[in-house]
């Protein structure tokens, strides 16, 4: 069991890092430069940690408020040796937008809560058991079908925001696709962030934003909380949610392991029960489910500092945000074609980063079990797949999942019976060699 560290040792003289130099988890730079850093990573996961309740129509504040109590959990439960913010993820969108049609908010948020609680368990068993079973039962073909999957279904909801107002949806998503690449550093790294903000400035200007609800605002108070409903036809939709969730945390660690050059390997079963710990609570009051966040690891990565000193910070300052309702309700008045715009670029990045686990794995597509995992249930959850049986819903995510699991086992047990696993199944999959030659005139 990793022994909690409280207090951080002060990296040199604390005022800078040297070249080749990281500030490892248990170290950490003077205060008022890990403040400052700190602010950096609440700024790095504003956008996305924000987008997520303004697409589903969750409260903004009361996701900030679970987002930062989770963070701080998070650091307590690993023992404060992995840095990292959990942010709203992306992979909660469509399952709650299928559960609110079927049984409201409450619905939704019970969904949340049952996958926090999956989550838990997941980590527990990998805690004692170790991370090599879930490559076994998921392997990254089927994981990163599931992951693309999930992001390319919610295409149909990114046209249906983007059409409500076509000029401040194209504005936002050419100025996210400028910022980033005309930007180093940082500020590249929030090009979705400052595209909303952009795209906010072009539709306040047209008249499209609705200010009402600011003024009426308190200044401090507790954001508004959503009790669970339990209703087990809409948690088939969120099961695939936690193998996404498995597979963003894993990398997490192994990622910010491969960065500092400490073995974080043995506190990964912590980081899953964390994540899951964290969710759990948002599914008890009305919150976004949790994830690692990307952009803060970009930001350590930008920074050279790896402090969990400055995710406290960040935890903190969230908090606080979160205690101003006047905050969240300027927040809520991001507007429909703005969203469309940011969700566009969002949702291919997320059906694209399913693509990201097959190339980082080398998952070979000349062999005709991965090609058909990755083939049928990229269809089911694009065309968003339906099957009905009484009052249980299954649609394209939960289809498509259940497709790429079965397909992928029955298929590798008959290939191996029948010998048949390198044959290819059409002349696009013949494995190695050169493209034909016709294919380049």
């Amino acid at each position: 069991m990793a022994e909690f560290r409280w207090g951080w040792r002060l990296h040199g003289t604390g005022r800078s890092v040297p070249p080749g130099d990281v500030v490892a988890p248990d170290e950490r730079l003077t205060w008022p430069r890990t403040v400052g850093i700190g602010l950096q990573h609440i700024v790095a996961m504003f956008g996305a940690t924000f987008l997520v309740p303004l697409i589903t129509h969750f409260s903004p504040s009361t996701t900030l408020f679970f987002s930062a109590v989770g963070t701080i959990l998070f650091l307590v439960v690993t023992g404060n040796r992995l840095p990292s913010y959990l942010g709203s993820s992306f992979a909660f969108i469509a399952p709650i937008g299928v559960a609110v049609n079927q049984g409201g908010q409450s619905a939704a948020v019970g969904g949340i809560l049952v996958t926090g609680v999956l989550l838990m368990i997941v980590g527990v068993v990998v805690h004692f058991a170790g991370a090599h079973w879930i490559d076994v039962v998921m392997p990254p073909v089927v994981t990163g079908t599931i992951v693309a999957l999930i992001g390319l279904n919610l295409a149909p909801s990114a046209w249906n925001n983007f059409k409500t107002a076509p000029v401040t949806a194209i504005v936002t998503l050419g100025a996210i696709i400028l910022i980033t690449v005309l930007f180093r550093g940082i500020l590249g790294r929030l090009s979705i962030l400052l595209g909303v903000v952009v795209g906010y400035v072009v539709a306040a200007i047209q008249g499209e934003v609705d200010y009402s609800a600011i003024s009426k605002a308190a200044w401090v108070g507790l954001p508004q909380f959503v009790a669970p409903s339990i209703k087990p036809s809409v948690w088939a939709v969120f099961l695939p949610v936690v193998i996404v969730l498995i597979a963003e945390n894993i990398g997490h660690v192994k990622s910010v392991s491969a960065m500092t050059g400490h073995d974080l390997n043995p506190v990964m079963g912590r980081a899953l029960f964390s994540d899951g710990l964290a969710t759990t609570l948002a599914g008890l009051g009305g919150g976004s489910g949790t994830t690692t966040y990307a952009e803060n690891i970009g930001v350590m990565a930008a920074t050279r500092v790896y402090s969990t000193a400055a995710y406290w910070v960040a935890g903190g300052g969230a908090l606080v945000l979160s205690l101003c309702p006047k905050f969240g309700a300027a927040v809520a008045t991001v507007p429909a074609g703005v969203l469309g715009g940011a969700a566009t670029m969002l949702y291919g990045m997320i059906g694209l980063l399913g693509a990201r686990i097959w190339l980082q794995n080398k998952v070979d597509f000349s062999n005709p079990v991965n090609l058909t995992t990755a083939a049928i249930p990229l269809i089911v959850g694009i065309a968003n797949y339906t099957w009905t049986s009484g009052n249980l819903s299954f649609t394209g995510i939960a289809l498509g999942t259940a497709a790429a699991i079965v397909i992928y086992h029955v298929m590798r047990v008959i290939a191996a019976w029948r010998g048949t696993g390198q044959e290819p199944a059409t002349p696009a999959s013949v494995p190695g060699g050169e493209e034909p030659a016709m294919l380049h005139h």
